[in-house]
């Protein structure tokens, strides 16, 4: 089966579920927590368009800002009551006059807290605009935390991504991530961590770190749209992400001596005892 026609399918499949009728019933009023990040929106591929401030990078906050858009109608128009969604981009990336109506937004640092206001309230987090674990062949713009540094994270053996680290954060307040978006390779990394029940809706194909099969926004808008009405009525089937505890955790990541110069890979071991902790190790 071809990329094209793979993504055709998926799109299909979400649209055949939605069509049921079981888009939110009995879903109203619940809170819905967004986190965002920049890589995995449509329409980014290149670092170009993410680390540089300039023309390429406030066009893709606008791509960003399109997609939360359309995530945040079809979590309305299920049922879902308040939405605050969280600027997960390192270096900020909301545009405030393109913020959809019926969400509340929060962008700007320093934080009292990596993911503010989030608690036991919430019935689901969304992971929008995800994008893989660093050294996904995959994976368009693959990294976990630093691209620059290059950071790998394992824990209890097992190496995790951002969208494991957000899921087990979220995890520790009994919250369950229900929803995925970003390229396919992020998409199949949800399903690896998080079980078939997660929503996962594709906004493009990896061919190579900074290359991709991009897909018209009308499209991957659509898409993320009937993706988010579906996530709702996921809401208890999706578990909260748990693994054993204390955590075995180990990093990897490279220092540079000089900005042209070799890399010298660091490593770090130790045990996290409070997952709440995890973005500290």
């Amino acid at each position: 089966m071809s990329l094209r026609r793979a993504f055709l399918v998926g799109l299909i499949v979400v649209f055949a579920v939605t069509s049921l009728g079981t888009g939110g019933f009995g879903q109203e009023g619940k809170k819905i927590y967004i986190l965002t990040d920049l890589e995995g929106a449509s329409g980014v591929y290149k670092f170009a368009q993410t680390r540089e401030s300039g023309p390429l990078n406030d066009q893709a906050k606008e791509y960003l800002m399109g997609d939360i858009a359309a995530v945040v109608r079809g979590l309305r128009d299920a049922g879902a009551g308040e939405i605050i969604v969280l600027d997960g981009h390192g270096t900020q990336a909301f545009v405030p006059h393109l913020m959809e109506p019926g969400a509340k937004y929060i962008t700007g640092i320093p934080r009292p807290s990596v993911v503010p206001y989030l608690d036991e309230s919430f019935a689901g987090v969304v992971q929008l605009g995800a994008h893989a674990m660093m050294g996904t062949p995959d994976g368009v713009l693959c990294h976990t935390q630093s691209s620059r540094s290059e950071n790998r994270y394992w824990y209890n053996g097992v190496e995790s991504g951002e969208i494991a680290q957000v899921a087990l954060y979220a995890g520790a307040f009994g919250v369950p991530t229900i929803m995925v978006t970003g390229d396919e390779a992020a998409c199949r990394e949800a399903r690896q961590f998080l079980g078939e029940d997660v929503v996962t809706v594709v906004v493009k194909v990896g061919l190579a770190r900074e290359s991709a099969m991009l897909f018209p926004f009308e499209e991957t808008r659509k898409a993320l749209y009937e993706g988010a009405k579906q996530a709702m009525a996921q809401i208890g089937k999706c578990k909260p992400y748990k693994i054993d505890m204390p955590i075995k955790a180990r990093k990897q990541w490279l220092t540079f001596e000089s900005p042209d110069g070799p890399g010298k890979l660091q490593t770090k071991e130790g045990i996290i005892e409070d997952v709440r902790q995890l973005f500290k190790f």
